[in-house]
């Protein structure tokens, strides 16, 4: 009977290594298939995002370049202008006027003098 015992015994050691090999080659993954696809649709998102974001913060730069650019155009033009109005005024003087006026032979006659008012 010893050998009968000893070859039940041996059965029951196989059948256990059989189910030990068996739950071994059943491994459970760390993420399921579905997790995997919802890891990569987050990943995809936050790198649009960034992508997004850096995108708009140039196009905000150069806005804010073109903005300075023309302010300083602008300040330039105003500088300009106040010059020409500065010149102007040196020019239309009644001095220069009557002065150029007798250079060119013209004789001043107060009976044909209108006075001309600006608006």
């Amino acid at each position: 009977m010893s050998n009968l015992a000893r070859k039940f015994q041996q059965q029951q050691q196989v059948e256990r290594t059989v189910q030990e090999r068996s739950i071994i080659k059943t491994r459970k993954h760390w993420l399921t298939p579905g997790e995997k696809v919802i890891g990569l649709v987050f990943t995809g998102l936050v790198c649009f995002g960034a992508v997004h974001l850096i995108s708009n913060q140039a196009g905000i730069y150069q806005v804010n370049k073109d903005i300075q650019e023309v302010q300083t155009s602008i300040s330039e033009l105003k500088k300009e202008n106040n010059d020409l109005h500065v010149q102007v005024s040196e020019l239309s003087k009644y001095e220069r006027i009557l002065e150029k006026a007798k250079q060119m032979g013209l004789v001043l006659n107060e009976n044909n003098v209108k006075v001309v008012h600006e608006k």
